[in-house]
């Protein structure tokens, strides 16, 4: 059984592009690669055959890059829509900074699928930890390089 801590947080949106991935690096990338292969061990003398080289190179990173998607689908953990009553992963919340009243929100998503730019932050960023398992209505104190406060507005 594994341990939560090993487990890949991702959206249904997410899984279903790395497992398309895995199916095109599987069925189209790896085979590609073989056959440069076969054509570049054709081409003779493998010792100075920079095309044989490059397909090797090109094998390596595939082959490496289907064993991460493979761990990733081994380890995931599906978001599930969450309920408005407390904060978890999947969330979405709105938040007003107590010393700037700034008003932000942002989604709590797994590591792989953050993205700051779009309100989209890590599980394990330090908000979504100070987030976890809150109510509307809370201020909490973030453990920032520097610290601020923030008020949950609503959970949406």
């Amino acid at each position: 059984m594994a341990n939560n801590d090993n487990k890949i947080y991702l959206t249904e949106e997410s899984l279903k592009q790395y497992q398309e991935k895995l199916k095109y690096l599987q069925e189209v990338a790896r085979p590609q690669v073989i056959e440069e292969i076969k054509e570049a061990r054709n081409q003779g003398d493998l010792s100075e055959n920079a095309e044989y080289d490059s397909a090797r190179d090109k094998q390596a990173a595939i082959e490496n890059e289907i064993l991460e998607i493979q761990h990733i689908l081994e380890n995931v953990e599906i978001i599930k829509s969450t309920s408005t009553h407390t904060i978890r992963i999947g969330s979405t919340v709105k938040l007003i900074n107590i010393n700037t009243n700034e008003i932000s929100e942002v989604k709590i998503v797994g590591a792989l699928d953050a993205d700051p730019f779009n309100n989209k932050i890590s599980n394990t960023s330090p908000l979504a930890i100070a987030l976890n398992g809150k109510k509307v209505g809370q201020v909490i104190e973030v453990e920032a390089p520097k610290k601020y406060k923030v008020k949950i507005e609503s959970i949406l």
